[in-house]
């Protein structure tokens, strides 16, 4: 029979234990954002491409949670970046000449940004939580969303495997308080070198290929061969195919032909590349996608072997993709899911589900990822109030969720809907407005405008672009 002091001893031991346990469930995590450039959702072996080998992606993925209906705000770099770091759609900054920021030129031209942004944005917020704020990577932000401004520690502006080295000896020296990190890699990205070097005509395009040497280099290496085989051998067993919806757009929009025209190379690689060209560009593509996430995988190993995955939530995602020979097209900026679909997983072992894919949910990495990153800091952080956090449907499934998701662009604005569609409306002189199925059409070689049967759709999200979205 226990004594009585045996008693007391016993009981202090289980408060204790259980002070332990919950000080462990409260404790705020380190927070790891690594953001990549130019990669589309499907370019992870994952998400079921087997023509890539993403070992470090796929972890992610078997340790954490797959949000396969995840977009970009705006499918073009600084215009990401900026809603990256604001919670806020690009085309709310206007730049210097008073233009609304939907692409490159006018959101790096932004001069100002309101005070209720200064207040608010992501690293703003993180302050308040008591965050150590870590930057690494591409930038391309305008001056007042400077990581550096915003104060961030910037540990890096290497794009590639010496940011990698700098984050990795960052997470390697043990911090007193939890840090929010973004890791920002360069790559895919340097698959536009492709098209530009090979058509290249304009002084700006020479100027390009003048200043990369080293993306150029990147290119060259992923368009290396394996030794040992023939040509016939390397199209017929390491090409990935042409696309299925290779051919443009049954009536693509004038809006996509004008962009297109906008830039010299774009044109002449979409006139003059031939399949085997684009296989090519497929190719190297992937070999690209390998390297950054070989870059990964050394900010994974350092979680890994410090022992600090269950004190780390990872997140993963990038600021748009790529064509990727889609429509005859290289580079990003339209609507298509190649361009605007991006990967999004989210990792903390041991805290959340590890290995579900989520193909339900709708997902917005530049509206939803500071309200999400807040939440798990221990702040509730807003800026645009249409931006969720994504904590309840990491911890339930069938949690309730938006049901449609706008998305801006240079050509554009579109709400995709929960079920698989997608109502765009596209700027230019003919002001085309066209409804995609995806659950019939995935790969957009159609639209389904003036069908009878979508006619409820398309009036219902006809309204919620106008009245939720873009009012």
């Amino acid at each position: 029979m226990m004594n009585f002091n045996n008693t007391i001893l016993l009981g202090i031991l289980v408060i204790f234990s259980s002070c332990i346990n919950k000080g462990n469930q409260t404790k705020k995590p380190n927070i790891i954002y690594i953001y990549t450039d130019q990669q589309h959702a499907r370019m992870m072996s994952c998400a079921g491409n087997n023509w890539l080998k993403t070992p470090a992606m796929d972890y992610l993925a078997e340790n954490g949670i797959r949000f396969t209906r995840a977009y970009t705000t705006n499918p073009v770099c600084s215009p990401a970046r900026i809603s990256m770091m604001t919670g806020r759609f690009p085309g709310e900054f206007k730049d210097v000449n008073g233009e609304v920021v939907t692409g490159n030129i006018e959101a790096m031209k932004v001069e100002k940004i309101s005070e209720k942004v200064e207040q608010t944005h992501l690293a703003a917020w993180l302050k308040k939580a008591d965050y150590q704020l870590v930057y690494g990577g591409k930038q391309h932000l305008p001056d007042p969303i400077d990581p550096e401004k915003l104060g961030f520690n910037v540990i890096s502006e290497n794009e590639r495997s010496d940011l990698a080295k700098e984050a990795s000896t960052y997470i390697r020296n043990n911090q007193e308080k939890p840090y929010f990190m973004i890791v920002s890699l360069i790559n895919p990205h340097d698959i536009c070198y492709m098209a530009i070097r090979d058509f290249a005509s304009t002084d700006q395009e020479k100027l390009l290929l003048k200043i990369g040497e080293l993306e150029l280099a990147t290119l060259d290496s992923a368009l290396k061969r394996p030794k040992g085989i023939t040509e016939e051998e390397f199209f017929n067993h390491y090409v990935p195919p042409l696309p299925p919806n290779f051919e443009p757009q049954k009536d693509e929009p004038r809006a996509i032909e004008a962009l297109v025209e906008e830039r010299n190379f774009r044109k002449l690689a979409r006139e003059q590349y031939t399949e085997q060209d684009w296989r090519l560009h497929r190719w190297a593509y992937c070999r690209l996608t390998e390297v950054v996430n070989a870059q990964i995988q050394i900010i994974l190993d350092a979680l890994k072997e410090t022992g600090q995955e269950e004190n780390t939530m990872v997140i993963f995602s990038s600021d748009h993709g790529d064509m990727d020979a889609s429509h005859r097209l290289e580079h990003k900026s339209l609507l298509y899911e190649e361009s605007a679909n991006i990967p999004f997983i989210v990792m903390w072992k041991g805290q959340i589900a590890e290995g579900r894919v989520d193909s339900t949910h709708l997902v917005s990495n530049g509206l939803d990822f500071l309200p999400t990153v807040t939440d798990y800091a221990g702040i509730k952080g807003s800026a645009d109030p249409r931006g969720l956090s994504l904590r309840p449907i990491i911890e339930n499934p069938n949690a309730n969720w938006r049901k449609m998701l706008g998305v801006e662009s240079e050509v554009g604005r579109m709400v995709v809907h929960e079920d698989g569609y997608k109502y765009v409306k596209y700027y230019g002189e003919d002001s085309v407005e066209q409804l995609f199925d995806l659950n019939i059409d995935p790969y957009e070689t159609t639209h389904f405008t003036n069908e009878a049967k979508y006619e409820d759709v398309k009036g219902s999200m006809q309204r919620e672009f106008e009245e939720v979205w873009f009012p």
